[in-house]
C-alpha cells in the first residue's frame, strides 16, 4: 500500500535512510556537479530540462539561465515550484537476485521556488557566477568580454530559493548476493 504523501514535505519518506547525506555533503556535491536537471509543470504536464547551474551559496538558491522565451520561462510564470536534480552514476552492479541488481549513484534533489531576475545588477552578478563555476581559471574583461546589457536581455536568469532538498549515496563495489542462489561467477564483476 503506498505512503500518504500529500502533508509531507517533498523530502520525507526516504526508503534506504543510509544512504542519505547531510548538508554539507548536499553543499559539496552541488559545487562539484556539471549539470542538473530542471523540473517544472504546466496544466498538470510535467517537464524536466537538462542545464548547467550554480549553488549560490551566500543566497541559499541555485542559478541557472535559460531562454527569454521558452517552456521553461512559461512554466515557471505558470507556477514558480521547481525541482533541480543532479547526479553522477557509476558502475551497474549485477547480483543473483533480481531486485538486488543496482547502480553506484551520487544525487541531489532540490525544491523551492524560481523567480526570474529584472535587476540587472543581480543577474549580472549571477550569471558571473555560473560562469566562474565552470571556467573559474577566466577573468571577465580579460579572457572574454564583460556581459553586455544586450546579452542580458537575450537570456533569462532564474534562482531557485531552497526550500529543502537531499542527497543519497549509493557508491558500493557489489550488490547484495543470497546464499540461498548460486554465487554469480566473477567475471560479472569485471570492469
Amino acid at each position: 500500500m503506498p505512503r500518504e504523501y500529500k502533508s509531507q514535505p517533498p523530502t520525507a519518506f526516504q526508503r534506504r535512510p543510509h544512504l542519505t547525506k547531510d548538508d554539507q555533503w548536499i553543499r559539496s556535491f552541488l559545487r562539484e556537479a556539471k549539470i542538473g536537471r530542471i523540473a517544472t509543470s504546466s496544466d498538470g504536464q510535467p517537464f524536466i530540462n537538462t542545464t548547467t547551474f550554480w549553488l549560490d551559496e551566500e543566497n541559499h538558491q541555485i542559478v541557472f539561465h535559460s531562454n527569454v522565451a521558452g517552456r521553461i520561462r512559461s512554466n515557471i510564470e505558470a507556477n514558480p515550484k521547481v525541482s533541480l536534480e543532479a547526479s553522477e552514476l557509476g558502475k551497474f552492479l549485477p547480483s543473483n537476485v533480481a531486485l538486488e541488481f543496482s547502480l553506484q549513484f551520487r544525487s541531489v534533489v532540490v525544491f523551492g521556488g524560481a523567480r526570474l531576475i529584472t535587476d540587472q545588477v543581480e543577474a549580472r552578478r549571477l550569471l558571473y557566477g555560473l560562469i566562474g563555476k565552470y571556467f573559474p581559471e577566466m577573468t571577465a574583461g580579460k579572457e572574454y568580454r564583460e556581459i553586455t546589457d544586450k546579452e542580458l536581455r537575450a537570456t533569462s536568469i532564474y534562482a531557485i530559493k531552497i526550500e529543502s532538498w537531499s542527497g543519497k549515496e549509493n557508491w558500493a563495489e557489489r550488490a547484495d548476493q543470497s546464499d540461498e542462489w548460486t554465487p554469480l561467477d566473477e567475471k560479472w564483476f569485471l570492469e
